[in-house]
């Protein structure tokens, strides 16, 4: 028998990832299972200037950011009401891709939800994508919701 007990949910709280937070919302209701919310600081922003400015630019305050994921989540908690599910929220610090599949080992999660930004065509090639990264290298299932599908 399937048992799903943590779900695990990243989100970087552009629209595109509200579907999937729904989805893993209500499936670990079906579930009775921990819904885990996580967001990643990329670590771009910990980029380096480039070579040819002139001055370089000043260094994001980390401690900031992490406080900004963390404000988010419990926005994001209200928002769409899921005090109810007691989500454990989760900020880290790095590649999005390689964070959230960390964070499902981690974790012990049993599935992830993720959206897809239905990017195609050199959009695609030049950015990659953040889900078809993570369904190759998640310990677990992976739940993955096109935009628009709720």
């Amino acid at each position: 028998m399937i048992r799903i007990r943590r779900i695990l949910a990243p989100t970087d709280f552009s629209d595109h990832t509200m579907p999937a937070v729904r989805y893993a919302a209500e499936l670990a209701d079906k579930f009775g299972a921990e819904l885990i919310l996580l967001h990643v600081v990329p670590d771009t922003v910990l980029a380096l200037p480039d070579a040819v400015m002139p001055t370089p630019a000043p260094m994001a305050d980390l401690n900031a950011l992490i406080e900004a994921g963390r404000t988010g989540l419990a926005n994001l908690v209200a928002a769409l009401k899921l005090e109810r599910h007691k989500p454990r929220t989760e900020v880290r610090l790095g590649s999005p891709e390689r964070e959230i599949v960390a964070a499902a080992k981690d974790l012990h999660a049993d599935l992830v939800c993720i959206t897809t930004h239905g990017r195609g065509g050199i959009a695609r090639v030049l950015l990659g994508s953040v889900a078809e990264m993570i369904v190759r290298h998640a310990p677990c299932p992976v739940l993955t919701v096109r935009p628009g599908a709720c």
